[in-house]
């Protein structure tokens, strides 16, 4: 069975980190996939034969990792889901970017169309067809001036297709191997991770944060040292 690592556990949520290139459901490649992983891991641990309910809630692109929750009855689905509609689900991400930001924080506001065929994101007129309004916020943590990229975090508004990198690209600080957004590094991991998650518990209402960082190797690297 696939390694899982589980953050946090209960009779109606789990918890995990996903694992970089990994995909959230399966797809048409049929690889393996975090709701298959995850099932199999309730059906051995709680020795249930037959299907498991397993909620999906909110997806990762495939190349990206970081903290992800699940639903593990249909109530705390429907539950989260509602709280992804009234904007209360928080997702925050780490990104390393091309070039020093030209302000420490801010936010951008942009309308997005996606290229179904091609699977690709791109900033449009407002009032274009079927464009949807994309916003976040950024602040950046450290910039490496021998290297010139920076490490900034991010706090979507809005989930829309390649949000933070269609937004950071257009801006001419792509993520650092992003080869599909024109980022530098090829054939590195892009340098994406969703690291904290705050949610309200489906059936307490209790607000809870998780949150898992990369590891420190590779492109993260730049995070040695750095308090987050």
């Amino acid at each position: 069975m696939q390694k899982l690592n589980v953050i946090y556990e209960d009779n109606h949520i789990i918890v995990v980190e996903k694992m970089v290139n990994i995909p959230s459901q399966g797809d048409k490649t049929g690889d393996l996939d975090m709701l298959t992983i995850i099932k199999d891991y309730l059906k051995e641990k709680y020795n249930k034969p037959g299907n498991v309910y397993l909620g999906l809630i909110h997806r990762l692109d495939r190349p990206v990792g970081g903290v992800m929750v699940f639903a593990k009855t249909s109530k705390a689905a429907a539950r989260l889901s509602e709280q992804v509609r009234n904007k209360e689900f928080q997702k925050e991400y780490l990104v390393v970017v091309n070039g020093k930001m030209e302000q420490e924080r801010g936010e951008f506001q942009d309308w997005l169309w996606k290229n179904e065929r091609a699977n690709q994101s791109k900033v449009v007129p407002e009032g274009t067809k079927n464009a949807k309004l994309a916003s976040l916020e950024y602040e950046v943590i450290t910039y490496a001036d021998e290297i010139d990229l920076s490490v900034v975090r991010v706090k979507l508004h809005t989930g829309r297709h390649h949000q933070i990198r269609v937004q950071f690209s257009s801006r001419n600080h792509s993520i650092y191997g992003d080869q599909k957004y024109g980022g530098r590094g090829h054939g590195k991991q892009i340098a994406l991770w969703a690291y904290r998650l705050t949610i309200f518990h489906p059936i307490t209402r209790e607000e809870m944060c998780f949150q898992v960082l990369p590891e420190i190797n590779g492109t993260w690297k730049i995070l040695d040292g750095v308090e987050l």
